[in-house]
């Protein structure tokens, strides 16, 4: 039950996170890519890989794990809000910039993911 509980408080900080980065770069950036969205889930994957390459590297370490990759990532990063900016951007015509945050997303959140892990596997 501890774990359930922390778990889901560090939700709610990493949902915190998430709304204070994004609005911090709405406000700097105003464009119609959401760029905050973007840095939010790509942040989110280098940060999860990082702690599964740990973890595969050297064992999990204890409920870290479900802490930060359950509690505090999942409740930072966001699918679908990224998914809604998406068709938001394809309803207003915005095609090309629709394509350019869903495909980029997902290219820089795979290789942010692939880096997190090199990297999280090499930490002593």
């Amino acid at each position: 039950m501890t774990l359930l509980l922390v778990t889901a408080l560090a939700g709610g900080a990493g949902g915190a996170s998430r709304f204070l980065v994004d609005t911090a770069l709405a406000r700097a950036h105003r464009t119609r890519l959401p760029l905050g969205t973007m840095t939010v889930n790509v942040s989110a994957c280098l940060l999860l890989g990082l702690l599964t390459g740990y973890a595969l590297a050297h064992g999990p370490a204890g409920e870290l794990p479900a802490v930060a990759g359950v509690g505090f990532l999942g409740g930072y990063s966001t699918f679908s809000t990224a998914s809604v900016e998406a068709v938001r951007l394809l309803r207003t015509g915005s095609w090309g910039v629709a394509l350019v945050y869903a495909g980029g997303m997902l290219l820089l959140g795979l290789l942010a993911s692939a880096l997190g892990m090199l990297v999280g596997g090499l930490l002593p």
